[in-house]
This record gives C-alpha cells, sequence and structure tokens, in this order.
C-alpha cells in the first residue's frame, strides 16, 4: 500500500523591474490591500521584501498572479484603486481559461458616462453582441454576472446614438423571500424600492441630472411588469429584469408588447425564483420555447462570468456543488 502525499504548494519567485518606490507602494496598496485582494481571486499566497516577491500556490494560479502582479506595476504610476484591481483580476482569470473563441472578438463600445465600459468576460461580450444584433435578448446566470447593468448601458448606448426614442424598465414586484407588509406612500413611493436597482444603473451610466431630464421629457420611463398590459412600445429599449418572478401569463404578456422599432432584454437569475410555491416560472417556460425561434439570442452566464467581490464566484460555486450534493442524494 502507497502512502497518499499532498503536494506542497509550489514557491514561484518574481523581481519586478525598474524598481519604482512609488509603482511598488501603489501596486501594494494601502496595508497590502491589493496584494490581498490577488491572494483571494486566485487563492496564492503572496510575501514580499522590497521588489521580490514570493508567489506560493498551484503553478497554474502563480502564474496567474505574476502576471497580474506584472501588469498591476505597470499602471501602478497613480494609486490602483480597488475596483480597478477586481476588475484587472476577472479579466485576467477569464482569457487564458477561456480564449478569444467565444467572445469572437472585442467588446462593443458602448456611449455612456463610463468611458471604461466593455465585456469583461467572454460571455459579457457575446451578451452585448447579442443586444446589439437582435431584437430580443435573454440574458439568465448568477447574481453579478453584469445581467443588468450591461443591458441598462446597452439602453442608454441606443438612446445617445438616438437609435431609440426612449427607455423602458420593468421588473415583477414580487417581494424576495420576505413579507413586507402595507408599505406607505403613493404609488411611485411603494414600487421604489423594487426598482431601485434599475435607477442606480441609470444614476452611475448617466449621471443624475441627464437621467432627470430624460424622466421629465418622458423618455426615461420605470414601472411595474403590470403596468405593461395593454401597451404597445415602438420605438423603445426595455428591459424586464428579475424576470425569474414572471409567471408564464406575464412572461407572453410582456413579449408582446414589442412594437415596431424596439429592442427588448429579459434578464433573470433561475436559481432566485421567489414565486409562490408550485408556481411555474415564466423565464423557464420562455427559454423551452422560444430556443429555436429566429432572432432571439440567449446569453447563459456562469459564476466564471461574476465581476463583483472575487468571494462571490466562489459563493455561487459552494451553492452550485451544495445543491449538486443534495441531488444525488
Amino acid at each position: 500500500m502507497s502512502a497518499k502525499t499532498t503536494a506542497k504548494p509550489r514557491a514561484v519567485e518574481l523581481l519586478l523591474s525598474p524598481v519604482n518606490n512609488t509603482h511598488l507602494a501603489n501596486l501594494c496598496g494601502a496595508l497590502d490591500e491589493n496584494l490581498r485582494q490577488i491572494e483571494t481571486a486566485l487563492d496564492v499566497s503572496i510575501a514580499r521584501r522590497g521588489e521580490r516577491f514570493t508567489l506560493r500556490g498551484e503553478s497554474i494560479q502563480t502564474a496567474r498572479a505574476s502576471e497580474a502582479l506584472q501588469r498591476f506595476y505597470a499602471l501602478a504610476k497613480d494609486t490602483l484603486s480597488v475596483d480597478e484591481i477586481q476588475l484587472g483580476l476577472i479579466e485576467l482569470i477569464n482569457r487564458p481559461a477561456r480564449g478569444d473563441a467565444l467572445c469572437g472578438g472585442l467588446s462593443p463600445a458602448l456611449m455612456t458616462r463610463k468611458t471604461e465600459l466593455h465585456g469583461r468576460t467572454p460571455r459579457q461580450v457575446e451578451y452585448l453582441k447579442h443586444i446589439q444584433e437582435h431584437d430580443i435578448t435573454f440574458g439568465t446566470g448568477p447574481a453579478g454576472t453584469g445581467k443588468t447593468y450591461l443591458a441598462v448601458a446597452s439602453a442608454v448606448d441606443a438612446i445617445e446614438r438616438e437609435l431609440v426614442q426612449r427607455i423602458v424598465l420593468t421588473r415583477p414586484a414580487v417581494e424576495a423571500g420576505e413579507r413586507l407588509g402595507f408599505l406607505p406612500g403613493d404609488l411611485a413611493q411603494k414600487v421604489d424600492p423594487y426598482l431601485r436597482p434599475l435607477y442606480d444603473a441609470l444614476y452611475d451610466l448617466m449621471g443624475f441630472d441627464r437621467v432627470a431630464k430624460l424622466f421629465e421629457r418622458g423618455a426615461i420611463e420605470i414601472a411595474p411588469l403590470a403596468y405593461m398590459r395593454g401597451r404597445t412600445l415602438n420605438h423603445a429599449f426595455i428591459i424586464l429584469d428579475e424576470a425569474q418572478n414572471t409567471t408564464p401569463e406575464q412572461m407572453k404578456m410582456f413579449l408582446t408588447r414589442i412594437g415596431i422599432g424596439a429592442k427588448a432584454v429579459v434578464t433573470g437569475d433561475v436559481t432566485q425564483i421567489d414565486l409562490q410555491r408550485g408556481q411555474k416560472s415564466g423565464l423557464i417556460e420562455a427559454r423551452q420555447i422560444l430556443k429555436d425561434v429566429r432572432g432571439i439570442a440567449f446569453t447563459e452566464f456562469q459564476k466564471e462570468d461574476v465581476v463583483r467581490h472575487p468571494l462571490v464566484a466562489r459563493i455561487v460555486s459552494a451553492y452550485e456543488s451544495h445543491t449538486s450534493s443534495l441531488e444525488g442524494k
């Protein structure tokens, strides 16, 4: 019987040059916070003495960490924010593992206030291309993959380029596992908590003043899904968010609201359905019914596409593993 051995993490030495103490300080961040972000995202340990770094972990991960340190060092003329570190790591993690075959080239340019906005993973690039090339696009997958944010960014791009006359954002008013009871205020105040993520994305991409002016002109409308019944939306960019909480009847109603010159994006996460037990999700049914309909595109995001804190991808993965183990029993 042979004894089972556990491989020790491999140590890799990295020397950054030319030596620049300011760049090194910006690279590491306050109290080495940037190094901790790299360690968490890539599952490695990093030790530093001056410009000399020692990386320990699996070989593929230490290679990525080495590339990350060199890339960020080249950008460290100014202070590096946590956002820059985390988004840079997401691109690095996905690029070598997935290649460019899926995304088929560069990310489409979007005309928003955030000039650096682009698809960070191959599926995000695919999603943006689907939105531009199809009248109806479904984006499904776990939280943090950019489904809603990139859809709103595409809507902002379309109205800024005058491809559409208005933006219509809607979602079902279904409570996420809680019963909130009576909500005070007028109708707008009652539905505001459900629609707040859409407001936040608009303000981030266009600025508060620009959004306020478009609201005044009626060029942006945010409303509960129930208010879509009986309408025909022409020359509009329409987004249905949290679509996993629609019933089949609501989903059919929404998809048949689309008029001339309109474009629609439907987003949702089928693992976070808040409908009553036994109620079928309209998003799940629509994916089955419409999968072969020409002119409709589907993008299925995975945990690798999460662009939030590096731990979010691990949380999603842990829940997937737990669910799989329960199903296997």
